[in-house]
């Protein structure tokens, strides 16, 4: 196997101790695996706390993005290290565009993720729907827990453009979460395709991550060749 490192980055709502079971796997198997806690404060600033963890990589690197956290590797991920990208049911926005852009047209039907007004500049998910639109094939108790310790995610973030996509230069592979209800599978497709991704899609909510890890390591081993 090529590549030996792999960084993961989360995405909005959530922080980064949501990938134990994805980091477990990838770490039983050899990788050495290191997980980005940005603040979701803005994406010029996510995507340098990011790579400030890729300076810290001794060699080429699978750069992994949940949700928001795709925008972020999309970004950062032009890094001289990074060999790969991985999208876990995530943004994948070209140059000039960002998760605002992204989300202002939302395929017929789709539902619609339960985001609260903003206040002071940060958004919440409704803590009440936030199982069924997050993370509805995790335990309530796992659910009510992801929402009771929501991280605010920063309107200045959902508003950031990405200046020079890395999946334009990098391969990239993406996990199509089909039972999503935050990212509609649609828009999850078209984004992939436009990106060139190698495509692999599972039953899943929006917490695939959580929900499927093993799906989730597969496609991070895959991409590290």
């Amino acid at each position: 196997m090529s590549i030996r490192n792999v960084v993961l980055v989360h995405g909005g709502f959530v922080d980064g101790s949501g990938w134990q079971a994805v980091y477990d796997r990838l770490r039983a198997d050899g990788f050495n695996v290191s997980v980005v806690q940005h603040p979701t404060l803005s994406l010029a600033g996510d995507a340098t706390v990011t790579r400030r963890v890729l300076d810290r990589q001794d060699g080429p690197t699978v750069l992994v993005g949940h949700s928001y956290g795709g925008a972020v590797i999309s970004e950062a991920g032009t890094h001289e290290k990074v060999a790969a990208l991985v999208y876990i049911a995530a943004f994948a926005p070209d140059k000039g565009e960002s998760v605002n852009t992204l989300i202002a047209d939302p395929p017929p039907g789709a539902p619609v993720p339960p985001i609260l007004p903003p206040v002071d500049g940060f958004l919440f998910l409704d803590r009440d729907r936030f199982h069924q639109s997050f993370a509805g094939d995790l335990p309530a108790e796992r659910a009510a827990f992801l929402a009771d310790s929501q991280l605010p995610w920063g309107v200045d973030a959902l508003a950031g453009a990405v200046a020079e996509p890395a999946w334009r230069t990098k391969p990239s592979w993406y996990l199509v979460a089909a039972d999503d209800r935050m990212i509609p599978p649609p828009a999850q497709r078209a984004m992939s395709e436009r990106a060139g991704s190698t495509v692999v899609e599972v039953p899943g909510s929006h917490a695939v991550y959580e929900s499927r890890p093993d799906a989730v390591a597969d496609l991070i081993r895959q991409a590290a060749g």
